[in-house]
C-alpha cells in the first residue's frame, strides 16, 4: 500500500489495462475536522426523522449495509460472522443511526468512538432510491453533530474511488479537509464471491 502526503493526488497503482485479474485498483482519501463547524446547518422537517439503533440485529444491520453499500464496493462486513459484527455494532461505544423519510428507511451512518479523543465516521451512505434528493448533506450535518456532542479531538472518514462520484465533495463542504491518501490493489469482492458477480462498480 502506497501512501501520499497532503496536497498531493494519489496516481492509479497501475495502468487500467495492466491490473490483474480478479483485482481492483483502490485509492482511499482520509478527511478530519478538528473543530466543530461555527454555523452547523439545521434541518427540520416531519419528513426527516434521524434515530439511534440501539443494539441492532445482525439482519437489520446487513439490510443497511448491504442495500446502501452494493453500488460502492461495500464487503468488508458481508465477510463477517454475525458474532464478529454484533460485537461491533454492539459495542457501547460504536453508534448507529438510520435516517427516515415519512417512516421509511433511507440511510444510515455509523460513528465509531473507539479510539481516545477521535471519532470515525466509519459507514455514511443512503438507499439507493433516496440517493440524489438532497437528503445526503442532511444527514452529515446531522451525524457530524452527533459526533461533536462528546469532548473529542476530532472527527475523520474516509471515501475512495469507488464511492459516490460527490461523496469527497459533500466531506469537504461539511467542512472535513484532506490529510493523506493511500493507493493499493485489493482483491476483487465479486471473484470470491462476496458480492454478486454481476455488480458494477463506478
Amino acid at each position: 500500500m502506497r501512501r501520499f502526503p497532503l496536497g498531493k493526488r494519489a496516481a492509479p497503482v497501475l495502468p487500467a489495462g495492466r491490473i490483474p485479474k480478479g483485482k481492483l485498483a483502490m485509492v482511499v482519501t482520509f478527511l478530519e475536522m478538528t473543530h466543530p463547524p461555527k454555523n452547523p446547518a439545521l434541518h427540520r422537517s416531519d419528513r426527516l426523522v434521524l434515530l439511534r439503533a440501539e443494539r441492532p440485529t445482525a439482519s437489520f444491520y446487513r439490510y443497511l449495509y448491504n442495500t446502501v453499500g452494493d453500488p460502492w464496493l461495500w464487503y468488508e462486513r458481508r465477510l463477517m460472522r454475525d458474532e464478529e459484527l454484533l460485537r461491533i455494532v454492539h459495542d457501547p461505544k460504536v453508534e448507529v443511526y438510520v435516517l427516515y423519510v415519512a417512516g421509511v428507511p433511507a440511510g444510515f451512518a455509523e460513528l465509531d468512538r473507539r479510539r481516545e479523543d477521535e471519532v470515525e465516521v466509519a459507514y455514511f451512505g443512503l438507499i439507493p432510491e433516496f440517493v440524489g434528493r438532497g437528503i445526503g448533506p442532511p444527514l452529515l450535518d446531522w451525524v457530524i453533530d452527533k459526533a461533536w456532542s462528546r469532548r473529542i479531538r476530532r472527527v475523520w472518514v474516509h471515501t475512495c474511488n469507488h464511492d459516490h462520484p460527490k461523496a469527497l465533495a459533500m466531506y469537504q463542504r461539511a467542512g472535513f479537509v484532506p490529510y493523506d491518501q493511500e493507493s493499493s490493489l485489493i482483491d476483487d469482492p465479486r471473484a470470491a464471491g462476496a458480492m454478486p458477480s454481476g455488480q458494477e462498480f463506478r
